[in-house]
């Protein structure tokens, strides 16, 4: 137990007053600490100091007339000396809704204006011969893309002869959804694989063979590749190709990596004029399996939604990459150098596949008309959504990156996601096979969470 000390007053001896030892121990602590704590602050402040103490947080400015601020919070260049940054940010700043709300207002949707900012910019800020030596260091990829990124309207050398692609003539309703697939003049064993498996074209049904079905349209996305490089030109089979499916759509760029951003924007504009009231859209790569049934069930579940009419104008679902770093990897096809982009990315679909609805392509084809192109596709599509303020969702079930480890081998592992990236035309003919074969086993299983 804890020991009392007593002790008689000083002036009233017949008064005790005990108290307990641990007591009066804490009590000079508290006492001395206290103590301790105001010297300390006597020996850092000065006289002056303690006119106006703000507190001074590590890598913040320090200024007597203001409270202390972040070191950045002033800073009207970020990341100015990369050429994209160099760009893109006189128009931002053009459109922000702080430093000019009327102009964002105003120019909502004005092309005339959207192509004025973009010229001047390059005008002001993109003029390679003042580049000079910043220019030489960038690789090969990159010298070509910023040699050319001041252009975006090639004229259309193929396009399908119904409207909005490849679908069924006698159609009851508009269409649910288009397939639009980017691939490449050589690739015709995986645009055939699609043809005859995931990509099949009218009235398709939703799971197990539901009624809730909807009519389907496809439209593969092409630029144009030298036939000098291929060895062989493959112009006139295309043409045939065309003739006989009516689902190529090909514009007069070159076909490269980098330049797949210019089949975003091409689309964009295509579906504008040509596919008013597709209420979707599927925009992947021709390597990956598709589970159509299920993603009809999954669109017609979103249109069922009591807000649909709101959601519709910025759905945009897939297998979304938060705060990516840009490759700094000069061995990488996704390199970017910091001398042409520096910041993070914006959250994006990865480009395996995507779905979006068509009142959000609409709206991407005008916003990017104020946006810089960027040499990864999916990247720019982020840069358009953040400047709609739209952000995409993400669905375990677009498994771009495949399935985890022998999560393959399941039976009914297909039929638990929407899309699976990586994946040749025999692979596809095998999956879709074996998907039809369980379908009775596997009809009630959910979508992967």
């Amino acid at each position: 137990m804890a020991r009392c000390c007593c002790y008689r007053c000083g002036r009233c001896h017949t008064v005790l007053i005990c108290v307990c030892c641990p007591c009066i121990f804490l009590a000079m602590l508290f006492a001395s600490a206290g103590f301790f704590v105001y010297m300390k602050m006597e020996a850092v402040f000065s006289a002056d100091d303690l006119e106006t103490i703000h507190f001074i947080a590590p890598g913040t400015i320090r200024n007597k007339s203001f409270a202390s601020l972040p070191a950045t919070f002033w800073d009207l260049n970020p990341h100015w000396d990369a050429y994209w940054n160099q760009l893109q940010l006189p128009i931002d700043r053009y459109f922000s809704p702080i430093l000019h709300p009327q102009n964002k207002k105003d120019g909502f949707g004005n092309s005339i204006l959207y192509e004025s900012l973009l010229k001047q910019s390059f005008f002001e800020y993109g003029d390679l011969a003042n580049m000079g030596k910043t220019f030489d260091k960038m690789p090969q990829q990159i010298q070509d893309f910023v040699s050319h990124m001041d252009k975006r309207d090639y004229p259309i050398l193929i396009q399908p002869d119904g409207v909005c692609g490849a679908g069924s003539k006698d159609e009851k309703e508009p269409p649910l959804l288009l397939l639009a697939i980017k691939t490449t003049e050589g690739n015709f064993k995986n645009r055939q694989a699609i043809r005859q498996t995931w990509g099949k074209v009218g009235w398709v049904a939703g799971q197990n063979g539901s009624s809730s079905g909807g009519y389907i349209h496809r439209v593969f996305l092409l630029g144009k590749e030298s036939g000098d490089e291929l060895g062989v030109d493959l112009s006139e089979l295309l043409e045939q190709e065309a003739n006989i499916y009516g689902d190529i759509l090909q514009w007069d760029f070159k076909d490269k990596f980098f330049n797949l951003t210019l089949k975003d924007v091409h689309f964009w504009s295509w579906f504008s004029g040509f596919c008013g009231q597709t209420r979707f859209i599927f925009k992947g790569d021709d390597d990956v399996f598709v589970n159509t049934p299920k993603l009809i069930t999954y669109l017609q579940d979103q249109l069922k939604n009591p807000q649909a009419h709101k959601t519709m104008m910025d759905f945009m679902v897939g297998d979304v990459i938060v705060a990516a770093i840009p490759s700094r990897m000069d061995t990488s096809k996704y390199y970017i150098p910091e001398s042409f982009y520096k910041g993070l990315y914006p959250a994006y679909a990865g480009g395996g596949g995507v779905v979006y609805s068509g009142l959000l392509c609409k709206r991407l084809h005008n916003i990017a008309k104020r946006v810089h192109l960027f040499p990864i596709d999916d990247v720019y599509v982020g840069m358009c959504m953040i400047r709609l303020n739209a952000h995409p969702v993400h669905h375990p079930a677009f498994l771009t990156f495949d399935f985890p480890e022998n999560g393959a081998n399941e039976l009914c592992s297909y039929h638990t996601a929407l899309l699976v990236h990586k994946r040749s035309p025999n692979k596809l003919v095998e999956l879709w096979s074996e998907m039809k074969k369980t379908q009775t086993q596997c009809w009630n299983v959910p979508l992967r969470e």
